[in-house]
C-alpha cells in the first residue's frame, strides 16, 4: 500500500465514523482532532494545553484591540493586481461575498485579510523553497473592510496548487487564506476558501480534516458569471458565516 493510499484510508475511516455519529443522533463536531493523523505535522505541533483565558485588565484589552481606522485601509489594499509597477501573471479574478452572523445579518466594518500563493503556487516567503517561479509583481496579500451590507471584495490572481511534503506527492488544492477580526485582535478567525471541482480535494488532509461533508462544501466558492467582468476577470462568490449551524469552518491551533 502506498503512503497516499494509507492517508486516503485514514481520511475515509474518519469520515465514516463521523457519518455514523451523525446518523445515530450525535452532536456535530465543530473541529476534527487537533492531532488529525493524516495531517502529519499536526500530530507533532498541535497545542497540548488548554487556552489561557485573558484577564479583565483594561490596559490589556486596549493593547489587544484593533488600531486601524477607515482611512488606514485603501482601495489599493484590496486589489492585489495593482500593488506593483507591472501586471502579475495568471488568471485574474474577483472574489466577493458577505460576512454574516448566524441569523444572516451583515457584519459591518470588519477587517478582512487575505494571503495566497501566486499563479505558480509559490509564496514570497524565505521558507518557501518550492521550485516554482516567484512573480515580482505579486505579493499575495490584501485587506479590506466590510461595507454596510457586510460585503468584501478582492481583485487578485487565481493561486496555483503547491507541494507541502506532508507525505509523498502531497499537493495542496488552490486556496486563499482569509482572516477576520472582531472587536479585538484576540478575536481573530482564520479559514480557507477553495475553488470548484478541484481534483486535489480527495487527496488533501487539511481540506478533509473538516469531517462534516456539508461544512467542507461551504469552504468552496461558487463561480458567479454576473461577478465576472468582460475581458477582465472571472468572478467567484463566497459568503462567510461566523457562527450558528451554517457557520463557515474556522481553523483552530494545530
Amino acid at each position: 500500500m502506498s503512503e497516499q493510499d494509507q492517508i486516503n484510508g485514514e481520511m475515509a475511516d474518519l469520515h465514516e465514523a463521523y457519518a455514523k455519529r451523525r446518523a445515530a443522533g450525535g452532536a456535530p463536531l465543530h473541529h476534527a482532532a487537533r492531532d488529525f493523523a493524516p495531517y502529519r505535522s499536526s500530530v507533532l505541533r498541535h497545542p497540548k494545553h488548554p487556552l489561557v483565558a485573558a484577564g479583565g485588565d483594561p490596559e490589556a484589552a486596549e493593547l489587544s484591540g484593533p488600531v486601524f481606522g477607515v482611512t488606514d485601509v485603501t482601495a489599493l489594499d484590496s486589489d492585489l493586481t495593482r500593488q506593483h509597477p507591472g501586471e502579475p501573471l495568471g488568471e485574474r479574478m474577483t472574489v466577493s461575498g458577505r460576512v454574516l452572523d448566524r441569523h444572516g445579518r451583515p457584519v459591518r466594518g470588519q477587517l478582512v485579510e487575505v494571503w495566497q500563493a501566486n499563479a505558480a503556487g509559490r509564496y514570497p516567503h524565505q521558507r518557501d523553497d518550492h521550485p516554482a517561479p516567484l512573480d515580482p509583481n505579486f505579493s499575495g496579500v490584501g485587506r479590506c473592510l466590510t461595507d454596510d451590507e457586510g460585503r468584501y471584495t478582492f481583485t487578485t490572481i487565481k493561486p496555483g496548487p503547491y507541494p507541502w511534503r506532508n507525505h509523498l506527492n502531497a499537493w495542496r488544492p488552490a486556496h486563499i487564506h482569509f482572516s477576520l477580526y472582531g472587536e479585538a485582535f484576540t478575536q481573530r478567525l482564520i479559514t480557507q476558501m477553495y475553488f470548484p471541482n478541484d481534483p486535489l480535494f480527495p487527496y488533501d488532509p487539511i481540506f478533509n480534516s473538516v469531517l462534516d461533508e456539508r461544512a467542507r462544501q461551504r469552504l468552496i466558492a461558487a463561480y458567479d458569471h454576473d461577478l465576472s467582468a468582460p475581458e477582465w476577470s472571472l468572478g467567484y462568490r463566497w459568503d462567510i458565516v461566523l457562527d450558528g449551524p451554517a457557520a463557515t469552518w474556522m481553523e483552530e491551533g494545530r
